[in-house]
């Protein structure tokens, strides 16, 4: 009897002007009902592989659409955001859209002072204190492992997140505790 393993990864980040997008990912895969009782090693590799699978093709979505001069879905920018991040007053279509100069210089500077390049603002109070404390709730996850997560996540740790950083991190972590995500896999780098 076959077995039907369901995995999906789904990502938002944010964009200039309160924008954002967002890519998702599901994988149907039949596999051997007897990999359970028999061979669950084998079976982990399976998961393994179908989230590292959806996640890349999530990470790579995202990369197109947030690609400098990528056009992305229709409607998700204003003209006078694409004006901004073309960086040259126009939006992309050959035509003259006016620019708060002070936007422009933010997104074509891609930085806000604060040490984080994406222009967004450093994680709050209340988003670490959440993250700790759905961190304490994860069986095995401990300050260590968080740390480790963040930087397999977002190269850096917990506390140099940016808000958008932080946001996903709780998405995360909320999918680990109501066992949507194991924590191993998290912690591989499978799901992102």
């Amino acid at each position: 009897m076959p077995l039907t393993l369901n995995v999906g990864i789904s990502k938002k980040v944010g964009l200039p002007d309160f924008g954002s997008v967002g890519a998702t990912c599901n994988v149907s895969v039949e596999l051997d009902a007897a990999l359970l009782s028999r061979e669950p090693d084998a079976f982990q590799q399976h998961v393994r592989r179908a989230y590292a699978a959806c996640s890349q093709a999530v990470n790579d979505e995202l990369a197109r659409q947030t690609a400098p001069g990528a056009s992305g879905p229709p409607g998700n920018a204003s003209p006078t955001a694409a004006a901004a991040a073309n960086g040259n007053g126009t939006a992309g279509n050959g035509q003259t859209k006016p620019a708060n100069n002070a936007v422009s210089h933010a997104q074509q500077t891609n930085s806000n002072g604060n040490g984080n390049s994406n222009g967004s603002h450093g994680a709050s109070q209340k988003q670490i204190g959440y993250i700790n404390q759905l961190a304490r709730q994860i069986r095995g996850l401990g300050v260590r492992k968080l740390d480790s997560l963040t930087g397999k996540m977002f190269g850096k740790p917990l506390a140099g997140l940016s808000s958008l950083d932080a946001s996903a991190l709780i998405d995360q972590l909320k999918a680990i505790k109501d066992g949507s995500v194991s924590l191993d896999a998290a912690l591989n780098g499978a799901p992102s």
